[in-house]
């Protein structure tokens, strides 16, 4: 019975000691690769590839020719105000900043999309659990989908 006992407080005392608090572990990637420049023209088509910025197998952003946001083509057929784009979610900040920001739904985090111009944003692609830099150039005003960001790429 000695034995065991002393044999579970060696479990514990190891198990205990791996979790250094001090030091946390991270399991996602940050991209801070060169940036490159999306855009989609107004009133081109959403559907086509050229359209869309394909970040990963998860994500691929753009937007309708009637407005709106933007929408991940890849989860979802068109933008929903409250949830787009499925599989992301955004903060305003900088990845150098990452364990501060809090992420919520693009709208939520920017408020309205037409004022997101010029704003460092970190988007959280979460299905592969990345983080990236974004910041908007242009968004259309005329209903016509128009708008380009220049965004970080894989180290």
């Amino acid at each position: 019975m000695k034995y065991l006992t002393f044999s579970i407080f060696i479990l514990t005392l190891i198990s205990c000691s791996s979790n250094d608090d001090n030091n946390p572990q991270t399991d996602y990637t940050i991209w801070s690769g060169d940036k490159i420049e999306f855009v989609k023209n107004g009133d081109s088509d959403p559907t086509l590839e050229a359209n869309q910025d394909r970040i990963t197998p998860s994500v691929a952003i753009t937007r309708d020719n009637s407005g709106g946001e933007i929408y991940n083509i890849q989860s979802e057929f068109t933008s929903a105000k409250s949830i787009s784009p499925v599989g992301t979610e955004w903060a305003i900040g900088t990845v150098s900043n990452i364990a501060n920001l809090s992420f919520k739904t693009f709208r939520n985090a920017v408020g309205s999309p037409k004022d997101v111009v010029g704003k460092n944003l970190v988007m959280h692609i979460i299905e592969e659990d990345i983080y990236l830099s974004v910041e908007f150039k242009s968004w259309g005003q005329q209903k016509n989908g128009g708008f380009s960001y220049e965004r970080s790429t894989e180290n």
